[in-house]
C-alpha cells in the first residue's frame, strides 16, 4: 500500500508558530511521515522566514511519537558531514529510530554565494558528495575510530560517541533521478531512494535501471525504498482547487504532464494510484501554503 506524507519547504516561510502546528496536525491526521527542505533562503527574492532544519527536527523528535521525519535533503556543500552524522544520530535517538537522513549534494545558487559557502561546479560538487557520503556512513556504522582522508574532507581517528542507539545509525536517503552519478550512489549507501516529480512511466524506467544496477552489485533490490517527492494541489471541490490554480496560474493538466499530483480527490487518488502501481512505496506531498491546515485536513480524508 501507498505510504502517503507532507513535504514542506522550510525556506517559504516557516516559523516555530507553523511549525509546531504542522508538525501535531500531521500526526494527528495519519501521515507516514513529515519531511522538510533545508535551505537559507529562496532561489529568488522575497527572502521569507526559514527556521533551521536541525533545530526544527529535534523540536519535532521531542513533540511527536509516530511519524518519521527527515531534511529532503541537507546537503554537504554547507553541513560538514561530520556534523551532519553527530547530529542525525542524537536526533534520531531522541525520536526513537524515526529520523531518515536525506543528503544531497546542493544546488541552489543564491544562498551560497549570500552565506558565502563554495557550491562547487557540477563534477566537482559530486566529487565532494561522494566524499560526504563515504564519511557520513562510516561514521554511523562504525563501532571503531574511522580515519578518512580525502580531497574534501578528513577524518583522523574519529568516532561517534554514544554510538547510535539503532545499529548503524538513521536510514540513509539519496535524493535524485541522475543515472551517471545519482543511482551509483543510491545503490553504495542508501536505504532509501528519492526521486522528485517523475510521471509513472519515468519513474519505471529509472526504477528498472536501479534494479540493474544493485543486482550487478551483489544488493538485494528490495532493501531499498522507493519514494517520491512531488509537488501538490489539491482542493477539497471545485472552488477550492479553482483558487489553489489561480494562484499557481496552471490547470490540472499542465500541472500533472509536469508530475505533479494535482486536482479534486478522484483525480489525486487516481495519480496516487498510478504511481503505486509503477513502484512507488512512498510519497511525499509538496504542501506549500503552510497556513492551509484545513486543505491538509481534507487531503488526509482524500487519501488516507
Amino acid at each position: 500500500m501507498l505510504e502517503i506524507a507532507i513535504m514542506i519547504e522550510g525556506q517559504n516561510g516557516l516559523d516555530w508558530p507553523r511549525w509546531q502546528k504542522i508538525v501535531r496536525l500531521v500526526e494527528e491526521l495519519g501521515f507516514v511521515g513529515l519531511y522538510r527542505s533545508d535551505h537559507f533562503t529562496n532561489a529568488s527574492p522575497p527572502d521569507l522566514d526559514s527556521l533551521e532544519l536541525w533545530t526544527s527536527l529535534t523540536w519535532l523528535a521531542c513533540n511527536s511519537k509516530r511519524i518519521e521525519f527527515g531534511p529532503l535533503v541537507t546537503p554537504f556543500s554547507f553541513r560538514n558531514p561530520v556534523f551532519t552524522a553527530r547530529v542525525a544520530s542524537a536526533v534520531d535517538d531522541l525520536s526513537g529510530g524515526r529520523l531518515t537522513l536525506g543528503l544531497g549534494a546542493g544546488w541552489e545558487e543564491r544562498e551560497h554565494h549570500l552565506f558565502g559557502f563554495d557550491l562547487l561546479e557540477p563534477a566537482a560538487r559530486f566529487d565532494r558528495f561522494e566524499e560526504g557520503m563515504q564519511v557520513v556512513t562510516r561514521l554511523l556504522q562504525s563501532d571503531e575510530p574511522v580515519t578518512f582522508d580525502g580531497k574534501y574532507y578528513q577524518v583522523r581517528g574519529g568516532i561517534l560517541l554514544p554510538h547510535p542507539q539503532r545499529k548503524g545509525g538513521p536510514r540513509i536517503l539519496v535524493g535524485g533521478d541522475g543515472v551517471k552519478r545519482t543511482l551509483p550512489a543510491v545503490v553504495r549507501y542508501a536505504d532509501e531512494w528519492n526521486c522528485v516529480m517523475l510521471l509513472p512511466d519515468e519513474f519505471a524506467k529509472k526504477n528498472s535501471k536501479l534494479k540493474e544496477l544493485m543486482a550487478a552489485a551483489g544488493r538485494d533490490p528490495a532493501s531499498v525504498r522507493r519514494s517520491m517527492m512531488t509537488g501538490c494541489v489539491f482542493g477539497k471541490d471545485e472552488a477550492a482547487l479553482k483558487q489553489k490554480l489561480s494562484a499557481r496560474k496552471r490547470t490540472v493538466a499542465e500541472l500533472q504532464v509536469r508530475g505533479a499530483v494535482a486536482g479534486n480527490p478522484v483525480q489525486v487518488q487516481e495519480q496516487l494510484t498510478a504511481l503505486e502501481e509503477a513502484g512507488v512505496q512512498r510519497v511525499m506531498l509538496q504542501w506549500l501554503d503552510l497556513d492551509d491546515l484545513a486543505g491538509l485536513e481534507a487531503l488526509a480524508k482524500a487519501t488516507l
